[in-house]
């Protein structure tokens, strides 16, 4: 056998042996790399979605302040004045009796009966974020007062109200005409009242 043929035959052994190491050695590598490759990717889109997540609840907290911040800055603009009573020092029940007080006389000047009256003050008005944030300068009640009117009166008792001279929040109003006689109206008024400290 000369050179060349010897070459020849040994090329093709040379180039098998290789292939057979590449394949054992490198191959498993190879699969390996790319199961962790998947793995990195699975978790990297699972943290990603907690971000996300993250990021909403951060994104909704802001809002929430933002929020805040325009109720108490649209508060602070009001032409109305906060009611502040006379003595300094008062509980929140006391304190905001006052204005309480002039709402009932409201009330009572439009000659509108009362059903019920219910009320919670300040550490029961825990979806107030006004409240919440400004409860160091504020005593806050939220009244729910169930009335019989006429509509005459009650449109009286509203333009009152709205004209009060302190700030007050009317947060919800509720009319049904009584079944019986569609002149008399049952209403239920929900009024959020608001004291200096």
């Amino acid at each position: 056998m000369d050179n060349k043929q010897l070459q020849q035959f040994l090329l093709p052994i040379v180039i098998l042996v290789l292939a057979f190491f590449a394949f054992v050695f490198y191959i498993p590598k190879v699969f390996t790399n790319l199961r962790n490759y998947n793995s990195v990717t699975a978790d990297m889109k699972a943290k990603q979605e907690q971000v996300n997540q993250e990021q909403a609840k951060l994104d909704s907290l802001r809002s929430a302040e933002a929020a805040v911040d325009k109720k108490e800055s649209d508060a602070s603009k009001s032409d109305k004045p906060f009611y502040k009573p006379v003595m300094a020092g008062f509980d929140s029940e006391a304190a905001i009796a006052g204005e309480f007080s002039e709402i009932l006389q409201l009330v009572r000047a439009n000659q509108i009966k009362i059903r019920s009256i219910k009320y919670e003050y300040d550490q029961d008005v825990k979806d107030d974020a006004f409240a919440q944030n400004a409860a160091d300068k504020y005593n806050v009640a939220r009244l729910n007062i169930e009335m019989i009117a006429n509509y005459s009166n009650y449109d009286n008792f509203l333009k009152e109200l709205y004209k009060h001279e302190h700030f007050l929040d009317i947060q919800q109003v509720e009319i049904v005409p009584y079944k019986k006689n569609k002149k008399v109206l049952l209403i239920n008024c929900k009024v959020k009242l608001y004291a200096k400290k």
